[in-house]
């Protein structure tokens, strides 16, 4: 007991906590307005030079005592782990822009990714439907940065994986990797932070589980909505999948693998035109 209280009362007095903060706080975790989207990819572009990149996505999961799902093989993932799967998408200052938690950890990246909604909203192009164009003409749409677990979609830029890579190929995936750390760092730190997601639930309520994940990110955007960008700090580094290891995926848009050439040669050529900048000051003074 705590508190004098036992473990019902405590569980019906935090549960009564969540749907209250459901209700009343639900307006800091949205997808964001044109304006606020407009300062995202200004941010994204100005520290990491990627142009119309939107925010980062990545998955984390969060792990369930194996008594807890007994006899159900489904949320078994391939680290031999019960664990329940929450995919995020992070903006520069690391707050939740959408997520979606509930999967069983016996689906992969991909999986998750193409039965969510944001998926459904992105490929009708109610979401990321943006363009710009380049220097050269090159047209470029709105999207997200994510790891090699995913699909190259136009909306979805995914870093290169072969070998020996050109120069500018190279500096892409370094640029990319910057931009991605963005979701690993914010996914690492609300597990820091909020205990109720920390480690390996005891038998946890399946179907209460994603409500009260949601809640850790909802109150960890009010955080920042009040205080601004998480100082180092109170920042969490490091895996926040400790154990798990890399997924791939080798699906590839056509359109998306032009676009990340295009992404890349701009990366470049941003590179040179610094660097005869660079030059020319030099040799004026």
């Amino acid at each position: 007991m705590w508190f004098g209280m036992n473990h019902s009362a405590i569980s019906n007095i935090t549960w009564r906590f969540i749907e209250s903060v459901e209700e009343r706080a639900i307006c800091h975790l949205k997808w964001p307005s044109p304006e606020e989207m407009a300062t995202i990819k200004t941010r994204f572009d100005k520290v990491y030079g990627l142009p119309n990149c939107c925010g980062a996505i990545d998955t984390t999961h969060i792990l369930m005592c194996s008594s807890a799902q007994p006899n159900s093989k489904v949320w078994l993932d391939n680290e031999n782990k019960n664990s329940m799967v929450l995919q995020a998408v992070v903006d520069a200052d690391l707050r939740f822009r959408d997520v979606v938690s509930g999967w069983p950890g016996s689906m992969d990246d991909t999986c998750i990714l193409r039965t969510s909604g944001l998926y459904r909203l992105c490929e009708k192009g109610l979401r990321l439907g943006g363009q710009m164009e380049l220097p050269g003409g090159s047209a470029v749409r709105e999207y997200l940065v994510g790891d090699a677990s995913y699909p190259l979609l136009p909306w979805l830029m995914t870093p290169y994986r072969e070998h020996g890579l050109q120069a500018a190929k190279v500096e892409f995936n370094k640029r990319h990797t910057a931009a991605a750390a963005v979701v690993q760092t914010a996914l690492a730190t609300l597990k820091g932070r909020w205990r109720v997601i920390q480690g390996e639930l005891w038998r946890p309520d399946k179907h209460r589980l994603p409500r009260i994940i949601f809640v850790c990110c909802l109150i960890t955007n009010i955080i920042i909505d009040m205080e601004g960008t998480p100082s180092r700090d109170e920042l969490v580094s490091g895996n926040h999948d400790l154990g798990y290891k890399q997924q791939f995926s080798d699906a590839a848009d056509d359109n998306a693998i032009k676009q990340r050439d295009d992404l890349s040669r701009h990366v470049d050529n941003a590179i040179k035109r610094r660097d005869d900048l660079s030059h020319h000051v030099t040799a004026g003074e």
